[in-house]
């Protein structure tokens, strides 16, 4: 199987019912500043470059942003956030990530989401987490390069350590969500903690754009080490 096969299957999985029911209402639901749009509606694969060395996973596509336009962080005010960022540094060739036909690169970067379909409330189960680890494992086994993963908010933080506690013996205690606090996985990655882009972290001044910027260039040192 190829990045590009796996990435079809997971287009095509509904494996869990109530997220299945979930984004297919949203995308007849919508919003009503996207009423005239027609949303995806479907699980979201991750992209960007195939030869990264650094994995960035969120959570799960948002509602109205990857769920609308079938790209994780595409179309949403995270997105806006995440990519002023990542252009500053060199990971994104454009500022901007509003559409899967918006001309968007991503350099030494795979960005993906743990959950592949949006849930409830912003909040999956156990069950719904462990069911699609079985493709975060295969884009993991894909991406050979990569050797260090930058986990955007805590529940995504907590969601990789759950992935890896599949395999190896990990305390939950020695691995704090903290931001910029990096850690060492059992298979010799580093597991970064940054907070999520979100507009109530950027509103409270939790993150701003010098920080998540001082941030992912210390990554890109990191990174080539």
């Amino acid at each position: 199987m190829t990045l590009t096969k796996l990435n079809n299957k997971i287009i095509q999985c509904r494996h869990c019912n109530r997220l299945v029911n979930f984004r297919e209402k949203i995308a007849t639901v919508k919003r009503r500043q996207y009423i005239n749009e027609i949303y995806w509606g479907k699980p979201i694969t991750g992209y960007g470059d195939k030869n990264a060395k650094l994995l960035m996973i969120g959570l799960a596509p948002a509602a109205h942003g990857g769920n609308r336009t079938g790209r994780v962080f595409t179309g949403d005010k995270s997105a806006d956030f995440l990519f002023k960022c990542l252009y500053k540094t060199g990971f994104a060739n454009q500022p901007i990530s509003i559409s899967r036909n918006d001309g968007l690169q991503l350099n030494n970067l795979y960005l993906t989401a743990a959950l592949k379909c949006v849930p409830p409330g912003d909040k999956p189960t156990s069950i719904e987490l462990k069911t699609c680890f079985q493709y975060f494992r295969k884009e993991i086994l894909f991406l050979k390069k990569i050797n260090t993963i930058v986990a955007l908010g805590k529940i995504a933080f907590d969601a990789c350590l759950n992935f890896y506690k599949e395999d190896y013996e990990i305390k939950s205690k020695h691995f704090v969500f903290k931001h910029g606090e990096q850690y060492l996985l059992p298979d010799n990655k580093l597991l970064i903690g940054s907070y999520h882009p979100s507009p109530r972290n950027v509103n409270t001044g939790r993150i701003d754009i010098k920080k998540m910027v001082a941030l992912l260039k210390k990554i890109k040192k990191t990174i080539e080490r």
